[in-house]
């Protein structure tokens, strides 16, 4: 099979007609073996008796349908367990992805050999103040941080060869950072693709400004699994011992201070009267507990199932 079109939804029963019909004439027009799958993360409205409708008129119509709403990373998770086409399309279901772009898509991945191509929304339609804007900032940092030069990491209408989706686990909101997670899985030839954005035409967005607190926390989360998710004690041990070592080292100075003024028969106060001898304590307490926190982690991450598991490209 060609491709294999995943379609990750949420009450989005007046668009889902349209875009089939959409992605099925661009299929037929190409001449693309094909499938739809369908992701239907617990929509309130009939989205799954139009999907139903959709398998009975069409055999490559496939459907999964989750008894509540999950979120995108896990209907993507799932849709991606089911592809069988050596490319693998994701597009959201609201019609701002154009379907038109799939066969330059595919192409890239076929003929020019990219491991995964993100699409580039570079002239948009969305609110300048409260979606642009902040979508900027957010991608800047996420370029900076993941080291990708793509302009629109979160774009839904990506291309993987299927070796990708296989190989990368999508949880929590980890969609926004696909990319990522397929450099850290070992498929660096990630590319970018100026694509159409569509104004929405049904429905509200799913999405509010809270999107960008979320991504920020998850993307320093996945950039410090990505560095020290199987050695947590090169991090925690390391800041732990340095900290523990400036403390002890301040703390020596303020002893010394006081034994020299002592021996030299000069009135010199407390140690406890002194702010430092305390900022000292702290900080031996502090680093103290980062270095356990660190070996903790060390030994929690050798009794994992996952810690031998590594990506193997090709045997012979």
């Amino acid at each position: 099979m060609d491709i294999s079109v995943v379609v990750p939804l949420y009450n989005e029963a007046d668009s889902l007609p349209s875009l089939y019909e959409w992605i099925v004439r661009v299929m037929r027009e190409h001449g693309f073996s094909y499938e739809i799958i369908f992701v239907n993360d617990g929509s309130t409205d009939n989205s799954w008796q139009i999907i139903n409708d959709l398998h009975q008129n069409d055999a490559a119509v496939h459907g999964i349908r989750f008894r509540r709403n999950y979120g995108k990373s896990p209907a993507l998770y799932c849709g991606f367990a089911k592809t069988q086409g050596d490319v693998v399309i994701t597009m959201d279901a609201d019609l701002q992805d154009s379907p038109d772009e799939i066969p330059e898509l595919y192409r890239m991945i076929k003929d020019e050999g990219y491991d995964l191509v993100s699409g580039w929304k570079k002239k948009r339609y969305d609110n300048a103040l409260t979606k642009n804007l902040p979508s900027k900032i957010y991608n800047a940092t996420a370029r900076r941080v993941t080291g990708l030069k793509l302009h629109d990491m979160n774009c839904g209408l990506k291309a993987y060869r299927s070796e990708v989706v296989k190989n990368i686990e999508v949880y929590g909101e980890m969609h926004r950072y696909i990319p990522y997670l397929a450099k850290n899985a070992g498929f660096t030839n990630i590319g970018e693709k100026v694509v159409e954005h569509r104004k929405r035409q049904f429905g509200t967005s799913k999405f509010g400004l809270e999107r960008f607190v979320h991504g920020y926390l998850d993307l320093f989360s996945l950039y410090f699994l990505s560095r020290f998710g199987k050695r947590p004690m090169h991090f925690f041990g390391l800041l732990g011992t340095l900290m523990f070592l400036v403390g002890f080292v301040a703390v020596c100075v303020v002893g010394g201070v006081k034994l020299a003024a002592l021996s030299q028969g000069v009135p010199a106060p407390l140690v406890t009267d002194s702010p430092y001898f305390y900022l000292s304590l702290t900080a031996m307490i502090l680093g103290t507990q980062m270095f356990l926190s660190g070996f903790v982690g060390e030994l929690i991450s050798r009794s994992s199932a996952e810690r031998n598991h590594y990506q193997v490209a090709a045997e012979i």
